[in-house]
């Protein structure tokens, strides 16, 4: 019977499973169960795991999220606690969990495989958001910024609104289950950062510099680009936050996106990306979605970018972007069909992750690698509780793709301390990209 085999063993053997089927082997009986979470509590399920795609869709409920395995290419549900997914918006992923907002343009973050949840402070600790009520003493609505503080401002925004206008990305400097992490904000007016640790009931603003695009968490630092290309490092040890600036502006204009990668070997890159927007073209709306939504936005919504050894990930190729589409049109366009696939860095070719489309466009998809490992104060909880029960979806099969319009992508490396050089490896790259991908160049 599977319940006499020692647990030992089965820990072994589990240690040898993607998450999919580490999950499956965990809910077959309580014996299966105590192996997995003796496994998770100590941290010794198979690294590194391969990315998934995490996504919504229509059919499966407002709560169900769908995890599309790169591994197995093949989908599966997942039941997620409230408030419901589909009513979200993605604003980061790291360690497995993602960083959402609500209706009410709270933060939250979530483990989809273990459906554990933390609440983060409140939006009406950042600065400039103030929150505005009804005569019950309810809050109706928000007064802030989107860009630029002025004259003519503040403004009013609804609840969910704010969210759209205030938030540009989210990032975890390490694993919530553990219990001890940051979370960096930026936001507006300004593309401010902001940060909280675990336990804030607040927000706290860092020093006053604006314009930031992107960050990235590495050895106990936060590295923090500017829209003009200058690195910013946080150093959050102390009981005041240490800030210096290692690299100064590389560019006269910030009219180009930028991006911070750590490549396999530690280094960091920068990554700069040009837009060619196509004109709005209804033909590339999806009919299927629903939308109420269509007022300008005031900022591009993009996601991490992480580089991945193709040689630790079998199931993925190397020199291949696996990209996602996070435009500035999501928030307004929710019904636009997002530009999802795999590009070749070798011959510019492109094929699609799924075929036909198996993801909702709102919230927009986005790349995690799923991490088992539960918070400490939830490993009581039932079977029922703690596994989340995947559950295969429908299959699917690859398509090629054409491009439409263009962002071109290139990299230029940060010299932060020595390395091997990333010439001599042979990477994947999991890209949240701007719009539309065209070619990337690994300096």
């Amino acid at each position: 019977m599977a319940s006499e085999v020692p647990e030992d063993i089965l820990m072994q053997v589990f240690a040898a499973l993607d998450v999919p089927d580490l999950v499956r082997a965990g809910s077959v009986c309580s014996a299966w169960h105590d192996a997995y979470t003796s496994l998770c509590d100590l941290g010794r399920w198979k690294q590194p795991q391969t990315p998934c795609l995490l996504y919504t869709a229509k059919s499966r409920g407002e709560s169900a999220g769908c995890l599309y395995s790169l591994a197995e290419k093949k989908p599966y549900t997942l039941a997620l606690p409230d408030p419901p997914i589909r009513s979200r918006h993605f604003l980061g992923s790291a360690y497995g969990w993602i960083i959402a907002a609500d209706e009410r343009s709270e933060l939250h973050l979530l483990n989809p495989i273990t459906g554990d949840q933390i609440a983060l402070p409140s939006i009406t600790t950042f600065e400039y958001v103030t929150p505005v009520y009804d005569e019950n003493g309810a809050a109706k609505e928000y007064s802030s910024y989107d860009a630029i503080p002025g004259p003519d401002g503040p403004w009013t925004y609804g609840l969910r609104k704010l969210r759209d206008e205030f938030f540009l990305k989210v990032f975890l400097s390490s694993d919530p289950s553990t219990g001890d992490y940051i979370v960096a904000a930026i936001h507006n007016p300004y593309f401010r950062l902001s940060f909280a640790r675990n336990g804030d009931d607040c927000w706290t603003p860092l020093p006053p510099h604006n314009f930031f695009g992107d960050c990235v968490f590495k050895d106990g630092l936060m590295y923090a680009a500017t829209t003009k290309g200058a690195i910013h490092v946080f150093d959050f040890s102390g009981p005041a936050v240490k800030q210096k600036v290692v690299l100064g502006e590389t560019r006269d204009y910030s009219f180009q996106r930028v991006n911070i990668v750590q490549t396999p070997c530690g280094d960091l890159l920068q990554v700069w990306s040009h837009i060619d927007r196509k004109p709005d073209d209804e033909s590339e709306l999806d009919p299927l979605e629903e939308d109420d939504d269509f007022s300008d936005p005031e900022l591009p919504f993009e996601n991490q970018t992480v580089c991945l050894n193709a040689q630790g990930h079998p199931q993925l190729k190397a020199n291949h972007i696996y990209f996602t589409d996070n435009d500035e049109y999501v928030t307004v366009r929710k019904k636009m069909i997002r530009d999802i696939g795999v590009l070749s860095l070798c011959d510019d070719s492109k094929e699609k992750i799924a075929s036909p489309q198996i993801w909702s466009n709102w919230p927009s998809p986005i790349w995690i690698t799923p991490n088992p490992r539960r918070m400490k104060s939830a490993r009581c909880r039932s079977i029922e509780g703690t596994v989340g029960i995947l559950s295969p979806g429908f299959s699917t099969a690859r398509s090629s793709g054409v491009l439409g319009s263009v962002t071109v992508l290139w990299a230029h490396q940060v010299h932060l301390g020595s390395a091997p050089e990333l010439a001599a490896q042979s990477v994947a790259i999991l890209w949240a990209a701007s719009h539309r991908l065209l070619r990337s160049w690994l300096d």
